[in-house]
């Protein structure tokens, strides 16, 4: 799998709009975009660290994977993501290495990035999730 670098980083927020001002006021960095994808039933918020990004992700659901996240544990880190250069190869990859994946297919995501999740349960606690542009 050929990683090209941390896309974003993904946090789960309850209120959008008060977890902005604390990354613009109190960090210093601005919010370039804020998106709905409906059907992940989540609003996200971006800001740009270099070439890493940080995704703030709201539930507009209670019953979505944020909205679910959020009332297990919190707010909090949600995911990692990273740009591969292949997504579906990498999918491919990564189940032949006996990987479970959430997502068998990319997909789309925020910012128009094909987007697939690798299960916690195989990437040490972590939801991992895969972006390409392609």
């Amino acid at each position: 799998m050929e990683l090209t670098h941390i896309e974003h980083i993904g946090i789960a927020v309850s209120n959008l709009e008060e977890s902005i001002k604390y990354y613009e006021n109190v960090l210093g960095l601005k919010c370039y975009a804020i998106e709905e994808v409906a059907d992940q039933r989540v609003r996200t918020a971006f800001f740009k660290i270099g070439q890493t990004k940080i995704e703030l992700l709201e539930s507009t659901s209670p019953d979505s994977p944020i909205g679910k996240f959020i009332e297990k544990k919190g707010e909090g880190i949600h995911h990692i993501a990273y740009s591969v250069k292949d997504i579906a190869g990498a999918l491919v990859e990564a189940e032949s290495k006996g990987v479970r994946l959430i997502d068998s297919q990319p997909r789309k995501g925020a910012e128009g990035l094909n987007i697939a999740f690798l299960h916690p349960k195989s990437t040490g606690g972590v939801l991992t999730e895969l972006c390409s542009d392609k």
